[in-house]
């Protein structure tokens, strides 16, 4: 199970080492020769920093990474979701989202076209509350770390991520615990207006 959930997650985070195209031919890097001629002389040298070399690192990289969150007890999407983010200032992402968080009376971190959050952003439209929202694949770069963060925070990885307040209450239709149920189930509870309102973010 690990081994194809981080499987599945290297075969997100490899299109950097996509193919280009030129004259409708697809082409890659030669990997024949990766020396660099010398001008002047007969001898090569060695280039330090071939694409196949770069990318055999990321691919050790994020495997180490996929072995240690799954070693720290974190369920198969996180593990994936720490995998696609690779390398990154997990203090200063935080201080970042702890920022974001605190920026509005709500704040929901989405991906424009995941169904999940159209709803989300619709149902906040119907019942007239103002949402903040912050794209977390807007730049990709950035938001896969911030994404792989919050879900360690919150204990979801699922988008949206949906703050009240500044207190996590879970995504559209599911959350993390009984305290964080999800939009729907907050809804269903007669909970949500009053949420929402004692925070600000509606009249």
């Amino acid at each position: 199970m690990f081994k194809t959930t981080i499987f599945s997650a290297l075969l997100v985070s490899s299109q950097a080492f996509a193919p280009t195209q030129t004259t409708g031919v697809a082409r890659t890097t030669a990997l024949s020769d990766s020396r660099i001629p010398i001008e002047g002389g007969s001898s090569f040298l060695e280039q330090s920093n071939s694409p196949i070399d770069a990318f055999l690192e990321d691919i050790k990289t994020r495997i180490r990474i996929g072995q240690e969150s799954n070693a720290a007890g974190f369920g198969g999407k996180q593990v994936i979701a720490d995998v696609i983010a690779g390398e990154y200032d997990e203090d200063s992402v935080r201080i970042k989202l702890n920022e974001q968080i605190n920026s509005a009376p709500c704040v929901m971190f989405t991906w424009e076209s995941s169904p999940s959050c159209k709803k989300a952003v619709t149902a906040f439209e119907t019942i007239g509350a103002d949402a903040k929202i912050v794209r977390l694949d807007d730049p990709w770069s950035e938001g896969n770390p911030m994404r792989a963060a919050l879900g360690r925070m919150v204990g979801r990885s699922s988008v949206p991520f949906i703050f009240v307040g500044g207190k996590y209450v879970g995504g559209f239709d599911g959350g993390s615990s009984d305290e964080a149920p999800g939009l729907v189930d907050l809804a269903f509870k007669g909970e949500l207006r009053d949420l929402l309102k004692d925070a600000g973010a509606m009249n």
